[in-house]
């Protein structure tokens, strides 16, 4: 049995699982000077950073957008959501070819199709135009987020700098929401051509992408696999199975008859089943992968992801997974409905709005140096119970604000403890993943949690809004107003108390992550290295989590 990583301080007993035999990183890996390190990690960032911001400097611009194009108001969120639709529905799939093909030459692809795409979102005329650009431009995303993900772990072995890079690398996505807030808000408000100015400057900062990538990206290698077919089949179930779902999730509110209505129902069903069915399908090519007597044919290409990989670390990687998502969940639903309740409700206009954002990107930014100090030392279960708690007190804050209260009371501290849980569990997720990952699994195995969170982040919006739309409903018949569509009649009571339970609702997807945190992760140890040429504890040398090689 060869150990392909361990986890630091794991006491418990040895934990093996069985994938296919350890693929070797090639043995003429170029030597990297610090400059090039830096510049690769912050190429890497910015690229996350982009994608975090192409979906909150749109949201926040939505308003001025609607009016400008004549879009209603229960129709805007597809700007949006095009975009998150196709980046977390193609991640899978795109992983695998970063690994198969490539990784510097899917994030190239990854960074023109955001830079183009975002250049024509720009100059759209009408809302079906925008909305089938921006889900052009989240291929792109879709692309440069997992071949990002592969190359980190494959630039940088398990070391103090794989830590830094991975922490600064998590740091891209809620910075990237907070500062996309603010360009947003700022570039909608005071140029000349509002909304569009933020398509315009994403272009810009996808160039930079581009270029960062094609200057600090090591030249791709052959893929050491002996088979590099392709799984088509499983990629079309896992992408129309979760563009089904996405979609269900993301206008099962607006539908004509909401949830009732037929064809939400229809893709809904057949979106689980195609979500099955590819279950299935990976785990019957798994097991033919690994039965060296069993046939090979055309029809039976390696998976596009192996289901046993959820079960590696005696199930503790499906853990993550599941906290990640919940955390998600919480986290993306938080700056959604803190920007309709400071413009809808409070009045407030999109630089307001951004002004009270601002601690986000600087607690953001101190969260991820400080992960980047301690992952190497401080049992991941600490890090992760502490920020999904954070975050959900977060979301309480907003679920018992006073609007007569002053921002410092409710809205500062929120603001500053939304952001623990994103930057504790995404860089400790990923590095988890990265252990437990082979050589050529590391960008679809970044894919996979990248997915979760993607995913959680739809699912926690798609809640909430549930929520919100009841309460706003019934508590406006209670003061004996039927709303209207939009319900931009409803009382400003009944308002309040609906984003009350939105951010309440909100708060328990994050305590239920805590609480899976407690009780799957308590027996796993620093996750991160501490590059110190320290000796392995006891608990070290004991309890390796490895990959068994047949």
């Amino acid at each position: 049995m060869s150990n392909f990583s361990s986890v630091a301080e794991l006491p418990s007993p040895q934990i093996t699982d069985t994938a296919e035999a350890p693929v070797p990183e090639p043995a003429h890996k170029p030597r990297r000077s610090m400059a090039q390190a830096i510049g690769l990690i912050a190429t890497c960032t910015t690229a996350m950073l982009l994608n975090s911001a192409n979906g909150t400097a749109v949201a926040i611009a939505l308003p001025t957008l609607g009016r400008d194009m004549n879009i209603p108001a229960y129709r805007l969120q597809w700007v949006v959501s095009a975009y998150s639709l196709s980046s977390g529905c193609l991640l899978l799939f795109l992983g695998r070819l970063a690994d198969l093909y490539g990784r510097k030459l899917t994030f190239l692809f990854g960074a023109f199709l955001m830079g183009v795409f975002g250049l024509g979102c720009g100059f759209a005329n009408d809302e079906i135009t925008l909305d089938v650009l921006r889900g052009f431009q989240g291929i792109g995303g879709a692309a440069v987020i997992p071949a990002s993900l592969g190359m980190l772990a494959h630039a940088f072995p398990p070391s103090r700098i794989r830590s830094v890079a991975f922490a600064a690398f998590a740091a891209g996505n809620p910075v990237g929401a907070a500062v996309g807030s603010i360009i947003g808000g700022v570039l909608t408000q005071l140029t000349e051509k509002t909304w569009r100015s933020v398509f315009y400057f994403m272009t810009g900062i996808s160039a930079l992408v581009f270029v960062g990538g094609l200057l600090t990206f090591d030249k791709d290698m052959p893929s050491t696999e002996e088979d590099k077919r392709v799984d088509w089949l499983g990629a079309f179930l896992i992408t129309a199975g979760l563009v089904m779902i996405v979609f269900v999730l993301s206008d099962g509110s607006i539908a004509p008859n909401g949830w009732k209505t037929g064809y939400i129902i229809a893709l809904l069903v057949v979106g689980v089943l195609l979500m099955v069915a590819y279950v299935g399908w990976q785990y019957y090519l798994e097991r033919v992968q690994d039965d060296p007597e069993a046939p090979r044919s055309w029809w039976t290409p390696p998976p596009l992801l192996r289901i046993t990989l959820f079960g590696r670390g005696s199930g503790k990687l499906a853990a993550i997974l599941a906290i990640a998502f919940l955390e998600y969940c919480g986290f993306m639903a938080f700056p959604f409905w803190l920007q309709l309740y400071y413009q809808d409700y409070i009045g407030l206009d999109p630089i307001l709005t951004m002004v009270r954002l601002l601690p986000m990107s600087v607690a953001g930014v101190l969260c991820d140096v400080a992960v980047a100090l301690v992952v190497g030392y401080v049992p991941v279960v600490y890090l992760v119970v502490l920020g999904t708690a954070l975050t959900g007190v977060a979301n309480l804050l907003f679920g018992v604000i006073n609007p007569a209260a002053t921002y410092w009371a409710f809205g500062f501290p929120a603001t500053v403890l939304i952001v623990f849980g994103a930057d504790f569990v995404f860089p400790s997720g990923t590095l988890f993943v990265a252990r437990l990952c082979l050589p050529h699994e590391q960008s679809v195995g970044g894919a996979l949690f990248q997915t979760l969170t993607q995913l959680g982040g739809s699912f926690g919006l798609a809640i909430t809004t549930i929520v919100y739309n009841a309460v706003l409903k019934s508590m406006s018949l209670r003061d004996g107003v039927a709303i209207n569509i939009n319900g931009t009649n409803a009382p400003p009571d009944a308002q309040l108390h609906a984003y009350k339970d939105a951010f309440f609702t909100a708060a328990a997807f994050n305590f239920f992550a805590a609480i899976l945190a407690i009780v799957f992760l308590r027996t796993v140890g620093a996750v991160g290295d501490r590059g110190d040429g320290s000796e392995p504890t006891e608990a070290e040398e004991k309890a390796p989590v490895s990959i068994e090689a047949k």
